[in-house]
């Protein structure tokens, strides 16, 4: 499962992930995007441990809750990233670590789990910036799970990375910090399903 971008927001992702991981850009230079395109940075910028500062606090709910979504969509997927780094490079036994099922099927889920939270996330996105009808219901949905991907992907690693993952001096700390914060705002995940629960029901009523 694969999100498909366009040309345009293909080379806007490429460009910001070099450009946030460096420190450059910044929340005013989103201003005259439109909300898809923005979407891509709100990812990278996750992937960058940079979305507290894109983070906009007078945006609507929905907005708030799908840059949210797409923030943790960018944590799970550099927490994965640095675990299969991780799994490649490290050796037991003569071995890299990566080739034990305990290891490796942990960080295979989560990559299942991060492309289901993507897939979301731009719906979401999509439906807030088209003002569709269902974008309550997207951005619940999307919220939901992208956090719980996010703080699964992050505990994941850790446990990857052993002894040195429950340390200060490592940074999968950080991201696991903000992803449990995007958990808990708005709600935890049990809330957003309950709001899909209703919408389901009514939509079958």
């Amino acid at each position: 499962m694969q999100f498909a971008f366009t040309e345009e927001q293909e080379l806007l992702r490429r460009e910001a992930r070099t450009v946030l991981a460096d420190g450059g850009w910044g929340a005013e230079e989103l201003a005259e995007l439109g909300f898809l395109e923005r979407a891509v940075l709100f990812e990278e910028a996750g992937r960058a441990n940079r979305g507290e500062e894109f983070f906009d606090a007078d945006a609507s709910e929905e907005e708030q809750l799908a840059a949210l979504a797409l923030e943790a969509v960018g944590i799970a997927a550099k927490a994965l990233e640095l675990g299969v780094e991780h799994a490649k490079t490290r050796e037991q036994f003569g071995r890299p670590v990566g080739v034990y099922q305990a290891v490796s099927h942990p960080l295979a889920d989560t990559y299942v789990q991060t492309e289901l939270a993507r897939s979301l996330a731009y719906w979401a996105a999509w439906c807030v910036a088209e003002n569709d009808e269902r974008a309550a219901v997207a951005v619940a949905a999307a919220k939901s799970y992208a956090a719980d991907a996010a703080v699964a992907a992050c505990e994941r690693s850790i446990q990857v990375h052993g002894g040195i993952g429950f340390t200060w001096e490592h940074v999968l700390h950080r991201y696991y910090k903000r992803a449990l914060a995007i958990q808990a705002f708005g709600g935890y995940a049990r809330e957003h399903r309950a709001k899909i629960a209703v919408w389901l029901l009514d939509e079958e009523g």
